[in-house]
C-alpha cells in the first residue's frame, strides 16, 4: 500500500474497511505502507525538496527489506504500486524471484500521467508505464470499474470488477449522526487537485444564486481558487467527514469527459448517495452505473441540463427527498461493504 492507514480514500474504500471482516474470517495480514504519516503530511506541499527526497530514499531502503519479508505470506495485494517513483523493480522481485502471488488492486487509470502541481518536477520519475508490466505479473487483477477491467484484460486475463464500496452500516450511516440541518446546501467533496472540474459550475452557481437561496459548500484539503458569494470552505477531516457531507441536500460531481475521468469509480457519487443526498454527474464512466437519472440523481453534460437539474431540485423540495431514499438504497444494493463483501473475499481465494 502507498499511503499511511487511514489516510487516503482509495484505500479507506478499497480494502481498509474489510479488513475487520478479514479478520473475523480467520485471514492474518500485516499492513506496510511506503508513505509515514509525516511524509504523507508534507508530500503536497509547495517546496521541501530536500526532506521529501530523503524521506522517500529512506521508505525505499525499508521497503525493499520489506519485500523479502513476503516469503512468509501466501500473497501479497499490491494497491496501485509497490513504491511511487521509478521502475517496477520491487514488483518484479515480488514475481520473479519470490515467486509470490500477487493480487494487483487499482481504481484510476494510473498507466496515465496524474500529478499535483506542488510535485510537478518529480512526475517524470512516475514510470506509468511499469502498470503493464505488473499486471502481467500478477495472479489476479482487481479493477474498480469496467473500463479499468477493460484495459488490464490486454495484459492478464485473470482481471475481475472490484468495485469501491461505502459502509452503510458502521460509516456512512444517517442514523448514526445528528441531521438537523436546514440550509439548502449544493455540496463538492473533493482533493484540490479535482477542484479543477468545479470551473465549469462556477457560473450556472451564480446564477442560480439570483433566485434560490442556497450556500454552495466545498470540503477540501484546500480552499478553491475561484470565488462565489454563497461559497462556504470546509475543511476536510476524517472526524467530520460524514456530518458534513450529511448536511448537503445535493452533490455534485461534475468532470470532463477522457480517459482519466472514465478510469474513476464515482467515489463522489457513492459518498453522497450513501448519505441519502442526491447527486448531480456528468455521465461519464461508471457514473452511468451509480446513478439512474430522474431517480436518485441526475447525469448532465451541458451547461443548460446542470442548470436544469439544479433548478428542478432546489425549487422542488418534496422531490428531492424522495430521492433521498432511492439514492441510499442503491448504493446499500450495488456498492455497499455488505454486498460486496464475497466479492472481496474471492480475491484471496
Amino acid at each position: 500500500m502507498p499511503y499511511p492507514h487511514g489516510k487516503s480514500p482509495s484505500q479507506r474504500f478499497r480494502f481498509e474497511q474489510y479488513l475487520e471482516i478479514l479478520k473475523d474470517q480467520g485471514f492474518k495480514f500485516s499492513l506496510h505502507p511506503f508513505y509515514t504519516d509525516k511524509t504523507w503530511e508534507i508530500l503536497h506541499w509547495e517546496g521541501h525538496t530536500f526532506s521529501k527526497i530523503i524521506r522517500v530514499v529512506w521508505a525505499f531502503f525499508i521497503r525493499f527489506f520489506q519485500i523479502f519479508k513476503s516469503i512468509r505470506y501466501d500473497f501479497v495485494f499490491i494497491h496501485r504500486e509497490v513504491a511511487p517513483i521509478g521502475p517496477p523493480i520491487l514488483e518484479w522481485i515480488l514475481a520473479k524471484v519470490l515467486r509470490k502471488k500477487i493480487i494487483y488492486d487499482f481504481d484510476d487509470a494510473i498507466w496515465l500521467p496524474n500529478f499535483s502541481e506542488a510535485n510537478t518536477k518529480f512526475q517524470k520519475l512516475k514510470y506509468y508505464s511499469k502498470v503493464n508490466g505488473i499486471m502481467k505479473w500478477a495472479s489476479k487483477i482487481s479493477a474498480g470499474n469496467q473500463y479499468l477491467v477493460d484495459y488490464a484484460k490486454q495484459f492478464n486475463k485473470n482481471t475481475v470488477i472490484n468495485p469501491t464500496t461505502i459502509d452503510t452500516e458502521n460509516y456512512h450511516n444517517p442514523k448514526l449522526f445528528d441531521s438537523n440541518n436546514e440550509k439548502v446546501i449544493i455540496g463538492w467533496t473533493g482533493t484540490h487537485t479535482t477542484a479543477k472540474y468545479l470551473d465549469f459550475l462556477v457560473p450556472i452557481i451564480e446564477k442560480l444564486a439570483e433566485e434560490f437561496d442556497f450556500e454552495f459548500q466545498v470540503i477540501s484539503n484546500e480552499a478553491p481558487s475561484f470565488k462565489l458569494s454563497n461559497l462556504k470552505f470546509i475543511k476536510w477531516k476524517k472526524e467530520t467527514e460524514i456530518q458534513d457531507l450529511l448536511n448537503f441536500t445535493v452533490g455534485v460531481m461534475p468532470l470532463t469527459d477522457d480517459q482519466w475521468a472514465k478510469g474513476k469509480c464515482g467515489f463522489k457519487a457513492l459518498q453522497y448517495m450513501a448519505l441519502g443526498v442526491p447527486a448531480i454527474a456528468s455521465p461519464v464512466g461508471v457514473n452511468n452505473e451509480i446513478i439512474d437519472h430522474g431517480k436518485n440523481g441526475f447525469l448532465c453534460s451541458t451547461e443548460h441540463q446542470w442548470y436544469e437539474a439544479l433548478y428542478y431540485l432546489l425549487s422542488n423540495p418534496e422531490e428531492t427527498k424522495k430521492m433521498h431514499d432511492n439514492a441510499r438504497q442503491k448504493i446499500i444494493d450495488k456498492y455497499s461493504v455488505v454486498s460486496n463483501t464475497d466479492n472481496f473475499i474471492k480475491l484471496l481465494e
